[in-house]
């Protein structure tokens, strides 16, 4: 069954409410934020974007604290399990818990007994003996570790057409409804197969928007094969390795691919493309010879 989201009762985190931006605040936290700014300029005071601590437990068992937008809480906890390969679908998600501790976000997800079983496994090989050195290998041979993705299978995705790359710069700065008031917001889009930004997601950081698209995308059922999935920041591995997991099929970058995740994304058949400021998209894979660019 789909994930729930449970809220407790929270004050607001942020005293002054940002007028005129539509938010997808959690639990009285707000995305943007009027204090403590600087000095007003010719335009009055400038908008800071909210970051907080988010604490993520499985069953209780604490896994990581991220620093991140408090907002979409409920796509990120999806987004971020998946993309880490702690569950393998958003089924077995049965509930999310959200509340705060001060300037702190917890989230706690309750996971179905096979995922459970898998995250206590995951939590043993990740212990390690202390001093021994054996906890840096075994979390360096995890995150290397051949992926498994929801598309499967040994061939790429159809390319999105170069249309519906063309100007892909300001339709993302259109979409960004709160990097336009602070300036500090990564951004992930899924842009549908007939060419159309059907989802945004915004956080301070690029993991972190990617997570919630992603958490976004799969509790909606949208079939992230199909059409691409557009992030604002230089891509890694770790984006690379997300969108595999999620199952996406075309993942553009505005900022160039570093090697590795370029190989990556060529190993696990998913499309990798660039797209510059000022010149055709540039396709990383699938490739067996020099980049080339997208006419």
């Amino acid at each position: 069954m789909p994930a729930t989201l449970t809220r407790t009762p929270a004050a607001p985190l942020i005293d002054t409410e940002t007028a005129g931006v539509p938010c997808a605040a959690e639990a009285g936290f707000s995305i943007l934020t009027e204090r403590d700014t600087a000095e007003p300029g010719p335009l009055g005071f400038q908008p800071l974007a909210t970051e907080a601590a988010v604490a993520i437990s499985y069953d209780g068992m604490s896994h990581a604290v991220m620093m991140a937008t408090p907002a979409d809480l409920e796509d990120y906890a999806v987004g971020f399990s998946i993309g880490n390969g702690i569950v393998e679908s958003a089924t077995q998600i049965l509930d999310i818990r959200v509340h705060r501790d001060g300037d702190a976000v917890h989230l706690d997800i309750r996971l179905n007994h096979r995922a459970h079983h898998g995250f206590k496994q995951l939590r043993r090989t990740l212990a390690g003996n202390s001093g021994c050195g054996l906890c840096g290998v075994q979390a360096l041979a995890q995150v290397l570790s051949p992926l498994r993705g929801k598309r499967g299978g040994d061939v790429h995705a159809p390319l999105p057409p170069p249309v519906h790359l063309s100007a892909l710069r300001e339709r993302i700065h259109r979409a960004q409804r709160h990097r336009q008031r602070s300036g500090a917001m990564h951004a992930a889009l899924y842009i549908g197969p007939g060419g159309d930004t059907q989802l945004c997601r915004e956080d301070i950081g690029r993991h972190n928007a990617m997570d919630k698209l992603l958490g976004a995308c799969l509790r909606q059922q949208i079939p992230l094969a199909h059409g691409f999935v557009a992030v604002t920041s230089r891509c890694s591995l770790e984006l690379v390795q997300k969108a595999v997991r999620a199952g996406v099929g075309t993942l553009v970058s505005l900022s160039a691919p570093t090697d590795m995740c370029v190989r990556w994304a060529r190993a696990n058949h998913l499309n990798l493309l660039h797209q510059p400021a000022q010149a055709p998209a540039r396709l990383y894979s699938p490739l067996a010879a020099p980049v080339k660019e997208l006419l």
